[in-house]
């Protein structure tokens, strides 16, 4: 029998509003919309579907700051993590949102029509104490404390939900159930004691090992049941780890495991998560749930240091197991040993013992060098899953991205790059001039600061999607400001290389190479914001690479660029 929903009650508003589906989608039509973030889609599907139970809508200010606080809602009832729906200023301001209104929510993708809100709180949140008392710390290189204080908006709105629809999903969609379609899935197999594994990234042979002893240990069957909403920043993309599920699941002897996925926004909070993810799993009917080491922890916070504890996690869901319902199998980490070629949990090694690890860095290290996945971390075919997912180096995809003042010669740099490129033939090139997008892309726009970023973070997203496709890229902007440089980073660096070259030629020798006679239109008024003479080039502060060319000749400076190219292994072979 599958254990019962936190609460007592599942919370399924999908099947409880099913008979006034079209009454409410009318009405719905004629409400103000708020549409939702992904975080808020993700927490929306699971309040209505009952997986959030017993929750039936976004917390009021109450049930926030008992959550926060005491860890409990205002009913007492045991729940670790806040959840409210955050809205912006000018939306209360105006009136569309208030006490008493019914709102319209909609999904930010399709714009589809999912509930509505009867509000009823509008409240502003301490969010330093939320930060400290939720997460451990007002750290914003914690990602649920980066969000609440660069993210949320003004105003959180508390509120009981009507449901009209689930999110439509067209990935996986035969993994994707329902705590009551899991539970009816537990019954049609006649699964009793049922170990939920919840997981955030690929699975291999230690995972395959780790989940087996636990339900030996329980006479448990497995529910592998990942996360598929909102991970942590640079996690593996769910595709990718989907894939590596399926192609692990018949490791597992016949009739032992089954897949099913989980649209969870995780807030990476460690200990009260651990919690949380056990209730979640409870109203998806486990009766025994696996924390391991550093459960949902973010790693290290802005001092270097981890936030939590390694089993901070486990010693939380031991304090409330008596009001928890479902019996959490703590689990260590498991190290293979060589000389057995077996897997054993670390307090079982004996001292001395030879063992062998790959850990997560040592992992993605591998996966972008091309260096071998050895068949006793992995299973060959989720090796071919992540190669083909995540290529070595010489097949990815990068951005050489070149700054500096109007003139400086970092045109010139670019096409002779180019040309050195498409004569090494590995992958086509694109060139991204300054003036080129700015005829093509940026017409509109002029040369004020916020102007400037616009059309910097423009090239950025050609570039990334360029740099995702497999592709070389050559971009040569002014770029005069750093923030805008680090956003086009930070949005390349996700799909492939980025290198920053500064093409640091002195403002004399721009002006003299500067033919066209920009600079000295600029000195007499008749040009305004022109870089380098009444607006501002902020040098790069950590550039790959640093060249002028009235000092070294472009052949060399495109020289130099290939050698940092082939240095990290995007061209050439190894």
């Amino acid at each position: 029998m599958a254990n019962p929903p936190h609460g007592g009650v599942l919370k399924d508003l999908i099947e409880r509003d099913l008979p006034l589906h079209d009454k409410l989608l009318k009405e719905a039509q004629g409400l103000f919309s708020v549409v939702l973030n992904e975080r808020q889609l993700c927490d929306l599907e699971l309040i209505i579907t009952g997986g959030f139970s017993p929750l039936e809508g976004f917390m009021s200010e109450a049930d926030y700051n008992s959550v926060v606080v005491n860890s409990r809602l205002a009913s007492g009832v045991l729940w670790t993590i806040p959840i409210y729906l955050d809205v912006d200023q000018s939306v209360v301001g105006a009136g569309k949102v208030t006490v008493g209104a019914r709102v319209a929510l909609r999904d930010p993708r399709d714009d589809a029509i999912l509930a509505i809100l009867t509000v009823s709180d509008i409240y502003q949140p301490d969010r330093k104490r939320e930060a400290e008392l939720v997460y451990g710390a007002d750290d914003v290189a914690h990602p649920s404390v980066h969000y609440l204080h660069n993210v949320a908006k003004s105003h959180f709105v508390g509120g009981s939900l009507q449901a009209i629809d689930r999110p439509l999903h067209y990935d996986y969609v035969e993994n994707r159930n329902t705590p009551a379609e899991v539970r009816a899935l537990f019954r049609k197999l006649n699964w009793t004691r049922v170990v939920a594994f919840q997981t955030r990234n690929p699975m291999h042979r230690a995972h395959r090992e780790l989940t087996v002893r636990a339900a030996r240990s329980r006479r448990c069957n497995i529910l592998i049941h990942p996360v598929v909403g909102l991970t942590k920043p640079g996690d593996i993309d769910h595709y990718t780890r989907v894939r590596v599920y399926k192609a692990i699941l018949p490791k597992y002897p016949q009739g032992m495991a089954q897949l099913s996925l989980l649209p969870l926004a995780m807030r990476m909070g460690g200990p009260r998560e651990a919690v949380w993810h056990a209730i979640i799993r409870k109203n998806y009917g486990c009766t025994h749930f696996i924390v391991g080491r550093d459960h949902a922890g973010p790693g290290k916070n802005s001092q270097g240091k981890d936030f939590y504890g390694p089993y901070d996690a486990q010693y939380l869901v031991e304090k409330f197991k008596s009001e928890l319902d479902i019996e959490v199998v703590p689990f260590m980490m498991v190290a293979y040993i060589p000389e057995s070629d077996e897997y054993v949990p670390e307090n079982e090694l004996e001292p001395g013992t030879k063992t062998l690890n790959i850990s997560g860095t040592e992992l993605r290290k591998r996966l972008k060098t091309g260096a071998p996945l050895p068949e006793w971390f992995t299973y060959p075919e989720v090796a071919t899953i992540l190669r083909s997912s995540h290529p070595q180096r010489s097949k990815q995809g990068f951005t050489v991205f070149l700054t500096g003042l109007y003139a400086s010669g970092k045109e010139a740099v670019a096409q002779a790059l180019q040309v050195s490129l498409n004569q090494q033939g590995q992958r086509p090139t694109t060139l991204l001039l300054g003036e080129t997008i700015r005829s093509e892309l940026s017409q509109e726009l002029g040369f004020t600061k916020h102007e400037r970023d616009i059309n910097v973070q423009r090239i950025g997203f050609v570039a990334s999607e360029l740099t995702k496709c497999g592709g070389a890229v050559i971009a040569a902007p002014i770029a005069p400001y750093e923030s805008a440089r680090k956003n086009v980073k930070e949005l390349v660096g996700k799909y492939g290389g980025f290198f920053l070259i500064h093409v640091a030629t002195p403002l004399e020798e721009c002006i003299a190479r500067d033919r066209v006679g920009q600079y000295e239109k600029a000195k007499k008024g008749l040009i305004k914001g022109f870089t380098g003479i009444d607006d501002p080039y902020e040098d790069p502060v950590n550039p790959d690479l640093k060249v002028d060319i009235s000092k070294t000749p472009v052949s060399q400076i495109v020289h130099e660029i290939i050698l940092l190219l082939e240095k990290e292994g995007y061209i050439g072979e190894r």
